[in-house]
């Protein structure tokens, strides 16, 4: 497979483009899907952007999305207009484009069902995937989607946007708002994908301290381990006192995590807390709250990011054979200069680790990987 990419920022689309054009030609021979990333500001002229890149470039296939940052390479483009794309010359029957519009392969198909001209692989077995930040229960979509798929394995993110004036664009063959969207592979398309996490477990000696839901209901946690949830919340975050100044100072940064049920890795899936009630000693956080269920508090932090970005992309060093022949990103909002106070460190993290090849990617208002959504993590996907 060859690759090939480009970034570029203007405040006209077009602009941006052609310097992008410029970046990828000579177009790779057999070139047959692109994935473009724009910056949300150029919402209203997607469907021209689109047919300009297909054009230009002879590609008839794009997939991809609109968000408030989009990176190449090694740089971001934060809240500026700009344009990243990646082009690819994939195997023939290799992938397909799916939409609400456009279905995916069915379970079980090979390459070539039909035509006598397939290689036997299976048809459906890993899927780059965008989705809509407003639709309705996201993470059901993202299941009912994970079982559509042989390895049960998804990687993308959700679109971004600054506010409702520009509002999510998705690219699939055409542009569109609403549900999920993307191109599903083949399984003679070799791809790796791994997630890092943004955040360090609280607990004791360094050991991670997992607490049980004894009393809630819908998104409120009232009691843990049979104390008052508020209490354990603090005491997890070692505040030092009570009042409105030190409550804040304690939960300044921290977050809940969910483990994620029969990992084997210690994967959990983090979630916002909402709000807090110190009379009644409750705490509400961004999730459906059952009696029973596990969870454990978590702080954000640049140091954390740093470590776990470091342990994912050693893990990836010392599986893969060669430099990757391209990469996608897709990194939370709360990360990037967010997180870390300055651009381009998630992204310099890789080029040092793994070599440089092609990489492009988004800021995502939900991060995708397996059959579930996170939040403030990264995603990478190698195809190698």
């Amino acid at each position: 497979m060859q690759f090939r990419a480009g970034h570029a920022s203007d405040a006209h689309w077009r602009a941006a483009v052609d310097v992008c054009l410029m970046q990828i030609r000579p177009v790779p021979k057999g070139a047959n899907l692109g994935f473009a990333y724009v910056s949300d500001c150029y919402h209203r002229d997607a469907p021209a952007l689109l047919d300009y890149l297909r054009a230009q470039t002879g590609v008839d296939h794009w997939v991809g999305s609109s968000a408030v940052g989009v990176m190449g390479g090694v740089h971001e483009y934060m809240e500026q207009p700009a344009v990243s794309i990646l082009i690819g010359a994939f195997p023939g029957g290799s992938f397909q484009v799916f939409s609400g519009k456009a279905q995916l392969p069915k379970l079980g198909a090979t390459t070539g069902t039909g035509t006598g001209t397939g290689t036997g692989a299976s048809a459906a077995h890993f899927a780059v995937v965008h989705g809509d930040p407003d639709a309705d229960d996201m993470p059901s979509l993202l299941e009912d989607m994970g079982g559509k798929v042989e390895s049960g394995f998804l990687a993308g993110g959700l679109s971004s946007a600054l506010g409702a004036q520009t509002g999510t664009r998705q690219f699939a063959d055409e542009v569109f708002s609403g549900g999920l969207s993307g191109v599903v592979f083949s399984s003679n398309v070799s791809v790796m994908t791994r997630l890092t996490q943004g955040c360090s477990v609280l607990g004791k000696a360094g050991a991670r301290t997992i607490y049980q839901v004894t009393g809630g209901e819908r998104n409120v946690v009232s009691m843990l381990d049979g104390r008052p949830a508020l209490d354990v919340m603090l005491e997890a975050a070692g505040a030092g006192g009570e009042g409105e100044e030190a409550l804040r100072g304690a939960i300044a940064g921290l977050v809940i995590g969910l483990p994620v049920a029969g990992s084997d890795t210690g994967d959990y899936l983090v979630r916002n807390i909402i709000g807090v009630d110190p009379r009644n000693r409750l705490i509400a956080i961004g999730a459906s709250v059952e009696v029973g269920m596990s969870l454990m508090f978590c702080r954000r932090s640049p140091d954390a990011a740093r470590s776990d970005m470091g342990r994912m992309l050693e893990s990836l060093r010392l599986q893969l054979q060669a430099t990757p022949s391209a990469g996608l990103y897709f990194s939370c909002l709360g990360r990037g200069r967010n997180l870390f106070g300055e651009s381009g460190v998630e992204l310099r993290a890789i080029r040092n680790s793994l070599g440089e090849f092609p990489l492009v990617g988004f800021f995502a208002n939900g991060e995708i990987a397996h059959d579930r959504l996170y939040a403030y993590t990264g995603v990478l996907v190698l195809f190698t």
